[in-house]
């Protein structure tokens, strides 16, 4: 399998190019295209791939789509849902941990579960269940807006708010806990957020997509009393 990357960063296209017999699982709706040689199959397991409610408490959905090269090679196009960029990442034989939201597409060996971030994160109020992507292989993960990258000596801490997390190596220790009490984080405008203590790196996102599409909700026009349309539309129909 050949992964390219293309209109990086702000619309990031990812292109797979498949041997024959080659298959690349991708989540629902990130199929932009693809070669008349290839065969797609959604499917609920392969061998717990995104098939277990522990996936589910991820974030991800307990469907993926199989996109397989059949009779000879063919190209499969992704993309992300909302703007912004993709990270191709290979594993050989170790882990990579993702938020929920953040996996796109994986090589079909490679395993996705859900785990638990630990006592203190769940005491924290966190409940961080992040997705580990475990084996040797391609895999693909999202972001919205840019990605940036922090490579933590050992011993060394980075805090990221949880909206911009993206995803970090298995040699990363990282927990979450709430900014201050309630009303820090009232006046603040922040609230959860994750400490990584190194060695390894950890991926995070320029845009929150809670703080966007908050930030989308307050921009639109008001509820109005003329039966729940907003701004009055009703004078333009």
């Amino acid at each position: 399998m050949d992964i390219e990357l293309t209109h990086k960063p702000s619309y990031t296209h990812v292109r797979a190019a498949l041997d024959s017999g080659e298959s690349i699982l991708a989540e629902p709706g990130a199929m932009v295209s693809h070669s008349p040689t290839i065969d797609i199959e959604t499917t609920t397991s392969r061998d717990g791939l995104l098939s277990s409610a522990k996936s589910m408490l991820g974030g991800e959905s307990l469907l993926a789509n199989e996109f397989t090269a059949t009779g000879g090679p063919g190209t499969v196009t992704l993309a992300p849902p909302t703007p912004g960029d993709v990270h191709h990442h290979e594993l050989t034989g170790e882990t990579l941990y993702a938020v929920d939201g953040a996996f796109l597409a994986a090589d079909p060996n490679i395993d996705i579960d859900s785990e638990f971030g630990g006592i203190q994160s769940l005491l924290a109020g966190a409940s961080i269940t992040p997705l580990a992507l475990k084996g040797t292989g391609n895999v693909l993960i999202e972001a919205f807006g840019g990605l940036e990258t922090v490579e933590l000596d050992a011993g060394e801490s980075y805090t990221i708010d949880n909206d911009h997390v993206v995803a970090w190596e298995e040699s990363v220790d990282f927990d979450a806990h709430r900014v201050g009490g309630l009303k820090s984080t009232l006046l603040s405008g922040e609230g959860l957020v994750m400490d990584f203590t190194g060695p390894g790196t950890v991926w995070y996102q320029t845009r929150g997509l809670d703080s966007f599409t908050s930030a989308i909700a307050d921009a639109l026009p008001g509820t109005g009393d003329n039966g729940g349309d907003a701004a009055g539309l009703d004078d333009f129909i």
